[in-house]
């Protein structure tokens, strides 16, 4: 177990880096064999989302760094609300707890990008996309990325959370995020009852319909008990629903990796106007 912490420390970055990156690629090569798009369509769509990889990759080795750094911190000084327990090693309370307030506060900072002005405009290009598959998974504004990992530092911070609970959570988020964004839906019955305790495919591309109340439902992460909680929950018919967003339905200004980069900033000065 020492070794493996170690190892995991060590090649922190890399190692979801390689997951993500296997995962992702997999799901693209079985969406590409069952769909009825021709490979060459849906390269040109995937080939846009692909590149805030470039981006995205660069800003993370930080985060992850000073991640790695907090969690050793809460661990030895014991900080964070985990800690105000009885018995904190307990697995239920260190593994089992954290990993579900983790996900609660999740889907809290989600509801958030959505209702402050000035992190929604980084968010929504996230929702632009008109045509939801797995690439769009990787289609995060730099903007976003940073306060992303400015919110889960903060998360640690104030549960506390291990080292180990930290990579039990990124790689079961890493693997719900991917499978929520791909463009395979679950059957009726199988989707209904995984619906009740986790967020599905189906209910994730509720959350990409381009009108409200839509955009601003199905926030969860892991979890749509969250949802199901604070009365955001809600399901839509796969021929009712439509990607992308109402405000920004122009093909040609987010066709581009230049123009989906420069739109937070398009839509502030268009704001101020």
């Amino acid at each position: 177990m020492h070794s493996l912490k170690t190892f995991l420390i060590d090649h922190a970055c890399s190692t979801q880096v390689l997951l993500f990156l296997v995962i992702l690629i997999s799901l693209w090569i079985i969406e590409d064999f069952l769909s009825m798009e021709s490979a060459g369509l849906k390269w040109r769509h995937s080939s846009v989302n692909l590149l805030f990889i470039l981006t995205a990759l660069p800003i993370q080795i930080g985060p992850t760094a000073l991640l790695i750094g907090l969690s050793n911190w809460v661990t030895i000084h014991r900080w964070g609300l985990v800690h105000l327990l009885p018995n904190p090693e307990n697995p239920w309370i260190k593994y089992g707890l954290m990993f579900v307030m983790l996900d609660f506060l999740e889907y809290v900072y989600h509801v958030t990008m959505h209702q402050v002005a000035g992190f929604w405009r980084f968010h929504l290009v996230h929702h632009t996309d008109r045509k939801v598959d797995v690439s769009t998974t990787v289609r995060e504004h730099p903007g976003e990325t940073v306060l992303r990992n400015c919110f889960q530092l903060l998360w640690v911070f104030i549960c506390g959370a291990s080292f180990e609970v930290i990579v039990l959570r990124q790689t079961t988020q890493t693997l719900s995020n991917i499978l929520s964004h791909t463009a395979l839906r679950l059957p009726p019955l199988p989707a209904r009852v995984l619906g009740w305790v986790f967020i599905t495919p189906n209910l994730h591309h509720v959350h990409h319909h381009f009108e409200l109340p839509y955009t601003n439902r199905n926030y969860g992460d892991v979890f749509s008990i969250w949802d199901r909680l604070f009365g955001t929950f809600t399901e839509l018919p796969e021929e009712q629903t439509v990607f992308g967003l109402d405000t920004h339905l122009n093909e040609a200004a987010h066709g581009t990796y230049r123009g989906v980069i420069a739109m937070p900033f398009k839509t502030a000065r268009a704001k101020e106007s």
